[in-house]
């Protein structure tokens, strides 16, 4: 193994040297803990020291890292407490995630490091983000995401390198391949001889070099850095290693042929740097024993003051109320926004602002427009926005106004798209991201439900995300282009889910998600765009986002419902004014207004809970769970769900009528009215 200096001065191959030492001596520290059954897990980095620690030097201390779970240098290179970080492997609620995740799950805003998720993937997409803010602040940083050699088989690595060079992103993607995914060699992985050979099909440029010489992976970065700031490119480094241990300590390493461990035990990177120091005269063995013996002293002493932390104390108001950001600690800019409650009938705006007759789809497009005045962090991200407007025109002439650097049309990436907009957020910036049509979340529900939604109940980083989802059936338009897809989204904890039914809420809640810190996904039913007119204020004020609204009082039966829900209830009561109907637009399914679903079953006694989504899994099963558990003393007959069918979407017109809730809706209320 040969060692170039370059210009680097002995006292700087020293604290390398500390570096590179630390992180090898704490996890030897670790496999000790583990066998004494003091810690539960580990994911041993032993042999990969030189990657990790070689690239954080080479990156200011203000540049954003994404490891994975073999990254400890990482961590300890950036000078994260090492007291804090045994009490967060220890799952300590004075640990980093305050014992929500595990080993190396975890971020830190203060020391810019971005955590992992298990699916691996998905934080390339993040680093797309980041280095997309610095590009649009023109500031002259990049970022830094790590994968394994198993990771570049999944479609979220071709994903992001893509973005990455058709937006010419200042990002690095670093490989750190160990010969194994888990227990898979690479002949099982991949069939380019190299990893970094896939460089040049994305149109970037990839270098591959000896991960085990920390001279050397610390000078490569170093230069790319360079590179990706003054070429505002992206990069792939692929640095060859090898993994001494399993993939975590049970899984062992007897799929691993002996031989392999006597030859890379010849490359360790740790022994080869320190004979490289003593060869040179920059230290001696007496001060290599004295490094360690200190560094053996800081880990004792670091380790009993994290075992010192008291057990953890279950606090379950604590729980609930980290799954959200507090949105008046994130966001001061919504104290200048005009919040208005429109939650009972004859609202009128307490500004006496002037009000235009507004299609639904021009309300959105009046929000989003409104936003990006006031907001210059906004960026607008979906596939033809720009130029071509959308596939339903809302951000049609927006590029004139707010030009290409905010108004993006993104490849057809929608797991890197979700990814980077995430990303952005770590930077500060806001992100609405237009799926073009809520089917389409499906390729990227992985970051929706794993990346955003759990940010922020993870490490306390908030997801100022908003994603716009064009929804619903009605039009003809099939399986995949009409689905009700909202309840897949209100099951997980950290989102919320909004669906307004009129102008006036679609403009308000638009600007309300916008405004808040929390990942929101935004429902707009396609069929309602240009079929629905109101008179909407055309002040810049926001609804407040968990309310719901009594569309009409009623005495005999309670239809609450959302979306196009509310209009074919509206139609039915005009229709059968024998029957005293209360409506409620719920608005808000992700937090859910029990209070007004409550207040709804008190008028009427009898519910029927209404939505376009299948019957099976929808939210009405949910809310009718709800009623029967904490009104049922208020019920004078059962839930009903009246929900379209359980089947597909079908294309002919008949037979979607047919599939559609609304099909049904009459024998149900007539159900309820008789019971």
């Amino acid at each position: 193994m040969h060692f170039h200096r370059r210009d680097l001065s002995n006292e700087e191959l020293i604290t390398f040297y500390k570096k590179l030492l630390l992180p090898r001596m704490i996890e030897e520290k670790m496999l000790v803990l583990l066998r004494q059954g003091k810690i539960s897990k580990w994911f041993s980095g032993i042999g990969q020291e030189a990657i990790a620690v070689g690239a954080t030097l080479a990156l200011q201390e203000d540049e954003w890292i994404l490891p994975l779970h073999r990254n400890l240098g990482v961590f300890t290179t950036r000078n994260m407490s090492l007291h804090k970080l045994f009490m967060q492997w220890q799952g300590s609620s004075e640990g980093y995630s305050k014992g929500r995740e595990r080993s190396f799950h975890f971020g830190n805003k203060a020391h810019h490091i971005c955590g992992m998720i298990s699916h691996l993937g998905p934080q390339l997409a993040i680093a797309d983000g980041v280095a997309l803010a610095h590009k649009l602040k023109h500031e002259q940083k990049i970022s830094l995401a790590f994968t394994g050699e198993g990771g570049t088989s999944e479609g979220d690595f071709h994903e992001a390198l893509n973005v990455a060079a058709v937006w010419d992103l200042p990002v690095i993607f670093l490989i750190e391949n160990n010969g194994y995914g888990l227990s898979t060699p690479i002949n099982e992985q991949y069939r380019c001889e190299n990893l970094v050979d896939r460089a040049r099909g994305y149109g970037m440029e990839g270098v591959l070099i000896d991960g085990n010489n920390i001279l050397t992976v610390y000078d490569t970065v170093m230069g790319v850095r360079d590179y990706c700031i003054n070429n505002q490119k992206p990069y792939l480094i692929e640095c060859k290693t090898f993994r001494m241990r399993g993939h975590e300590e049970a899984s062992g390493v007897k799929y691993v042929p002996s031989h392999l461990f006597d030859e890379w035990k010849m490359k360790d990177p740790v022994a080869n740097f320190e004979n490289y120091l003593l060869n040179e005269n920059v230290l001696t063995s007496e001060a290599i024993q004295s490094i360690k013996e200190e560094t053996k002293n800081y880990i004792e002493e670091e380790l009993a003051i994290g075992f010192a932390a008291p057990s953890i104390v279950v606090n379950t108001e604590n729980e609930l109320n980290d799954v959200y950001a507090d949105k008046s600690m994130v966001n001061s800019e919504w104290s200048t926004v005009n919040v208005m409650d429109n939650s009972a009938p004859g609202f009128s705006s307490p500004s006496g602002g002037s009000r235009k007759e507004t299609r639904f789809i021009n309300a959105i497009s009046n929000a989003l427009k409104q936003c990006m005045e006031k907001y210059p962090n906004l960026i607008l991200m979906g596939q033809d926005i720009a130029e071509y407007g959308g596939a339903f025109k809302i951000t049609e002439g927006f590029i004139d106004l707010f030009g290409k650097e905010r108004v993006r049309n993104t490849p057809i990436c929608e797991s890197a798209i979700v990814g980077a907009a995430l990303g952005l957020g770590l930077e500060g910036l806001k992100a609405v991201m237009e799926m073009q049509f809520a089917d389409f979340a499906s390729v990227g529900f992985n970051q929706i439900v794993n990346n955003l939604a759990k940010l922020h109940y993870r490490w306390q980083q908030n997801a100022d995300v908003v994603i716009r989802m064009p929804t619903g059936a009605g039009v003809g338009a099939g399986p995949f282009h009409s689905q009700s897809n909202e309840a897949w989204f209100v099951h997980t904890p950290g989102l919320k889910v909004v669906y307004p039914s009129t102008p006036m809420d679609a403009k308000g809640l638009l600007i309300a998600a916008v405004n808040d810190p929390d990942p929101v996904l935004y429902f707009e039913h396609k069929a309602l765009y240009r079929s629905i007119s109101g008179n909407v204020p055309e002040e810049f004020y926001a609804i407040e986002i968990g309310k719901a609204k009594v569309v009409q009082d009623g005495e005999d039966i309670s239809i609450i419902t959302y979306g196009a829900g509310v209009h074919w209830a509206l139609e039915y009561a005009k229709a059968n004014t024998n029957i005293s109907i209360d409506i409620v637009d719920l608005r808000t399914l992700l937090p859910l207004d029990y209070d007004a679903i409550k207040a709804a079953v008190e008028r009427t006694g009898k519910v029927l809970i209404l939505h376009e989504d299948t019957l099976t899994g929808g939210i009405g099963g949910e809310i009718a769970a709800w009623i029967s558990e904490h009104c049922f003393e208020l019920l004078d007959a059962p839930v009903i769900r009246c929900a379209s069918l359980d089947t597909p979407i079908p294309f002919n017109i008949e037979l979607e009528k047919n599939f559609l809730a609304k099909a049904r809706l009459h024998e149900n209320v007539q159900k309820l009215m008789q019971y």
